[in-house]
């Protein structure tokens, strides 16, 4: 237990370019459930401030730890979505004793192919550019979105979009280079022998099927969960289901951390 809690902390990690607001309804799900959840920002985006660092998801991984010391949390279960399972891959690499579950939600475990990274960096370079910003986002969100969600709900489509617009240029070209550079983590996620989850929609643009099996299979515990009619960003097309995903996750860290004991 911990304090009012049930077991370990869950830090949801945000994708790109939104902010830990994306979390909000798996968040209230995973709450009513007695766990204690952790939204943090990352940095350049909500409340956090982007530095003048060079692009690199270890700055973010530290981040994090640094929050977590911060709030006296040694061990979490770590969720990350698109940009934020890089980030949670990160930490995984720069502190593995602290991750004690692990949830990959539209991430895979590879590095960008050269053509990925170099598209990676155009529009890095286009979001700067204040005559292409405009256009280049709003090409680009819908496909954030599956295609069921666009046909269901397209109000969550003006949101995102409206998020990804509002979201700042530096941010988001930092980010974007800081995702280019990243390593391939296969081999990290070979050792991360904890109850761990990859989710992918079966409406995913970004994020292959493929992708996710060959990400699950490394993780020794890794689980496989394909969500039908959601695309990329599973906590805001179906928070719900996110949410029992997480909670059967934790239910395994759970029973993991007592067996331990």
């Amino acid at each position: 237990m911990n304090g009012a809690f049930d077991g370990l902390p869950v830090v949801l990690l945000h994708a790109l370019p939104l902010d830990s607001s994306m979390w909000e309804a798996t968040a209230q799900g995973l709450r009513a459930r007695a766990h204690h959840v952790i939204t943090p920002d990352q940095r350049g985006f909500g409340a956090a401030p982007l530095t003048d660092e060079s692009p690199s998801l270890a700055l973010v991984a530290d981040d994090l730890a640094r929050e977590l010391d911060r709030q006296g949390i040694d061990s979490v279960a770590l969720a990350g979505c698109s940009m934020g399972g890089y980030v949670a891959m990160a930490f995984l690499r720069r502190h593995p004793g602290r991750v004690r579950a692990l949830a990959l939600l539209a991430a895979r475990g590879t590095a960008d192919t050269a053509e990925a990274a170099e598209r990676r960096r155009l529009f890095a370079d286009l979001v700067l550019d204040d005559a292409a910003r405009g256009a280049v986002v709003a090409r680009t969100t819908p496909a954030l979105l599956g295609a069921t969600t666009r046909a269901r709900q397209p109000g969550l489509l003006t949101r995102v979009t409206d998020l990804a617009q509002a979201a700042g240029p530096r941010s988001v070209a930092w980010a974007q280079r800081a995702v280019a550079a990243r390593a391939d983590s296969i081999a990290t996620l070979r050792t991360a022998d904890v109850p761990a989850v990859v989710a992918i929609g079966d409406e995913d643009e970004l994020v292959s099927l493929d992708e996710a099996r060959e990400t699950a299979t490394a993780l020794p515990q890794g689980r496989l969960v394909t969500l039908p009619g959601v695309g990329h960003l599973a906590p805001l097309e179906a928070p719900e289901a996110t949410a029992e995903i997480l909670t059967d996750l934790l239910a395994r860290a759970n029973t993991e951390e007592v067996k331990a004991c």
